[in-house]
């Protein structure tokens, strides 16, 4: 069977699994549609917790981004591995047995503030649409290249999926269809992650092949051979880390402290019946993204090397299908710098930005791009970070049904963590804003449709977001962890561990927290790219780790604030030691 045959079926297939899932569980009740009716069994909620964990990013673009960087790049393992425990071990338990929807829900009733709650509600937007940005960005990706349709058509086709069981399941038609949803996902990154490392060290398993030694009769290691091989070219040594100590640290501990913040993965422990189940679901989701985290380094390592073998000093006209199948989705692009019609690659980028392909072809046949040629390097080569995982098994000549599975698990990663970013949207904004805010008297009929409604907003703008995003998926992704680091996981944090902490240094803190971020990163990414260098960043502090700075004057500006104001009431004190008792 053709490998396009393969992969509409196994698409078709999945698709057709998560909507039959989503009408057979459809929420009926406001309670099934926030946290699926609070009864989720521990192992089952960790299995979706990890599906809405393992995004595009973790998927798609972070080995990807591994691959190019090497040592740098374990700054989103150590991160996002190291911010669930930290989610798991302080925040997850209590707010389980706060017992509530949402995370405004908690703020707004912890500081005694419907202020406090909008500005969580404010916050909360904030995140989710840059986190879904990354999700739609992914799922265009996947579509265009195996489903043949431009990113943009690509995207607007993942709205549509994503609109059919998010708005009718709700939490409930989420939660099952995110564990659905991560078994193909597990099983399409493991299958080609085997393959690969079978052919490249003859060890199958392939986080012990990054330690073997390479097929090649060298008797060099993986490891060392990349080393070698990129230093011939002209990079750092692929162990070698070019990032300054302090931008590692920040970005490392942005993701980390991001991740205890993310609204979309605390709702997670709101759907399990009691306090101690949380603990137990954060174990099994820790178990079941290990799966996946242990093995991108891996693939990254394994996707480098073949992509240099496949591509560098190769004639264009003898270029393996896999490139051109790209070079059509405008994913890979060639610039014949010396007029060898050879592929040459090397440090630097071979014209500036992405490129902006031209009607016209060159004279080996390649597609032209209108971009201004960088003459100061010798690569030719524009190569996409978030293509890396998906065109592995065609770089590495593997069956067609692998390829199928790819881009099956690439729409599945995507998909559920959109699905579920967009129920915390619109419950933050259903429940809220409506139900406890602004519309108290609302009917939960009324409350059920204000949150479809919601959703389906949402998902237009998170369509245009994936359409147009402010850099790569796991780059964009990042970003939404500074915010969160910055604005939900103090107040979070202080909720439970501190009495005195009130309302007024909470908003505070929330407010400048958030500001400073965000006006950071849009500066540099959005507003001036062009300054986006090391020389002009605050403390040598990249926009993916300036998170760490936004939480400390979140913090100190809310204890500073809470200092010379009014104490919280009794009832609030009472209730920060009913959340921290260790039982139930």
């Amino acid at each position: 069977m053709a490998t396009q045959t393969l992969i509409y079926l196994f698409v078709g297939l999945s698709f057709a699994l998560y909507i039959g899932i989503a009408i057979a569980s459809r929420a009926g009740t406001t309670k099934e549609f926030y946290v699926a009716g609070g009864g989720v069994n521990p192992i089952v909620n960790g299995m979706a917790t990890a599906a809405d964990w393992m995004s595009a990013a973790s998927f798609i673009s972070m080995a990807g981004i591994i691959a190019f960087s090497g040592y740098d790049g374990s700054v989103y393992l150590m991160g996002w591995t190291g911010g669930y425990v930290m989610l798991a071990l302080l925040l997850a338990p209590y707010l389980r047995k706060f017992g509530q929807y949402t995370v405004p829900d908690f703020i707004g009733t912890r500081y005694y503030s419907k202020a406090a709650r909008v500005v969580a509600v404010i916050c909360l937007i904030f995140i989710s649409f840059t986190y879904i940005a990354g999700q739609m960005r992914g799922v265009g990706i996947v579509f265009s290249r195996f489903l043949d349709v431009p990113i943009n058509l690509g995207v607007i086709i993942g709205m549509g999926i994503v609109f059919v069981y998010a708005v009718l399941g709700g939490m409930k038609g989420v939660t099952y269809t995110q564990v659905a949803q991560y078994c193909v996902l597990i099983f399409a990154y493991m299958v080609p992650a085997f393959f690969i490392s079978f052919l490249v060290t003859g060890n199958p398993v392939p986080q012990m092949g990054l330690g073997s030694t390479v097929n090649d009769g060298s008797g060099l290691y993986v490891l060392q051979k990349l080393d070698l091989v990129l230093q011939d070219m002209g990079f750092a040594a692929y162990t070698s880390g070019e990032k300054s100590t302090i931008d590692v640290f920040c970005i490392t501990l942005a993701l980390m402290v991001g991740t205890a913040g993310l609204p979309h993965v605390i709702v997670r422990f709101f759907t399990v019946p009691k306090a101690s189940d949380a603990r137990k679901s954060a174990g099994w989701a820790l178990v079941f993204i290990a799966l996946l985290y242990t093995t991108a380094p891996a693939v990254g390592a394994f996707a480098r090397l073949n992509f240099i073998d496949s591509v560098n000093n190769v004639e264009y006209s003898q270029a393996p299908e896999w490139f051109k199948n790209w070079e059509s989705n405008d994913l890979i692009a060639w610039r014949d710098k010396n007029g060898d019609g050879k592929m040459q690659l090397g440090k630097g980028d071979p014209f500036q930005g992405a490129p902006l392909f031209a009607e016209s072809t060159g004279p080996s046949g390649e597609r032209m791009v209108q971009n201004e040629a960088t003459d100061d390097n010798p690569n030719e080569v524009y190569v996409d970070r978030d293509i890396m995982v998906l065109a592995n098994p065609e770089i590495a000549n593997l069956p067609g049904w692998v390829i199928a599975l790819v881009a099956a698990g690439g729409l599945a990663a995507a998909l559920s963590t959109a699905a579920g970013l967009l129920l915390v949207i619109s419950s933050s904004i259903s429940h809220d804003l409506l139900k406890s805010t602004f519309r108290p008297q609302i009917t939960e009929k009324g409350e059920l449709l204000a949150a479809r409604l919601a959703a389906t907003a949402a998902i237009v703008v998170a369509g245009y977001l994936g359409i147009y995003p402010p850099g790569w998926v796991a780059q964009v992704v990042a970003f939404a962890f500074g915010l969160a680091a910055a604005s939900l996981f103090p107040a979070i944090f202080m909720g439970i561990f501190s009495k005195r902490m009130n309302r007024e240094g909470a908003i505070a803190g929330m407010v400048t927290g958030l500001s400073f971020t965000f006006l950071y990163i849009g500066w540099f990414k959005l507003w001036s790219p062009e300054s986006n260098v090391a020389a002009n960043w605050l403390f040598g502090i990249s926009p993916e780790g300036i998170g760490v700075i936004g939480m400390v004057l979140n913090f100190a500006v809310a204890i500073a604030v809470a200092k010379f104001t009014a104490a919280p009431p009794k009832e609030i004190s009472w209730l920060v030691d009913k959340i921290r008792i260790p039982r139930a």
